[in-house]
């Protein structure tokens, strides 16, 4: 998946849902992006993980899903799909925080070709082999931690890239399929109201 045409897409919806109507900082938009990984820490603490098995048998099989409820819109069941079977999961905390990342770098104008090239080679290898040693909160907290470890040794497009691999190195370790999440997300995304009913 081209990460810069996911950063584009991930952006327009953001500005369509007004989240970006208002100029506000990098801390800002990290701090977002770590609130996300400390939700995935409680995913991870309750054991929620997301049961993509039942979410594809429920958008194969309802009829709300396959338009044949001409009461309801076929976007209501997705979105029911997806809150009983993803909500509140690991996977859906991770997914967020990459597109958070992603919606960062479309308002920054960030090219993810770094990160591209690293989630394609041997790199995101090393970044999964690196979470063996690590319980699932350690390697949260050195993803959470990199802008501040960063900061003066490297230039901000840096950091966001390597909290991309970061996260889609965690996934691999996890046996995630971290697009996947993504895709669905934005989806899901796209159904919601402005500011998703939130202050910022």
């Amino acid at each position: 998946m081209n990460l810069n045409e996911l950063r584009d897409k991930t952006y327009k919806i953001a500005c369509e849902h007004g989240f970006h109507d208002t100029e506000l900082s990098n801390k800002h938009f990290l701090c977002l992006i770590i609130s996300e990984l400390m939700e995935a820490v409680e995913a991870d603490r309750r054991g929620k993980r997301a049961n993509v098995d039942w979410f594809e048998k429920k958008i194969s099989t309802s009829r709300i899903c396959q338009g044949l409820d001409l009461d309801i819109p076929k976007e209501r069941g997705y979105e029911v799909a997806y809150n009983e079977t993803i909500k509140g999961s690991i996977e859906e905390e991770l997914a967020d925080a990459v597109i958070h990342l992603l919606d960062l770098a479309g308002l920054r104008g960030i090219s993810l070709e770094p990160a591209m090239k690293d989630i394609n080679s041997d790199v995101i290898d090393d970044s999964a082999d690196s979470c063996v040693s690590e319980t699932f909160t350690e390697t949260i907290y050195a993803i959470s931690t990199l802008p501040v470890r960063y900061d003066g040794l490297f230039d901000f497009p840096t950091t966001v890239n390597d909290m991309i691999v970061s996260i889609f190195g965690l996934a691999k370790h996890l046996e995630i399929d971290l697009f996947w999440h993504i895709e669905q997300k934005m989806r899901y995304n796209e159904l919601r109201e402005k500011m998703h009913g939130k202050k910022y």
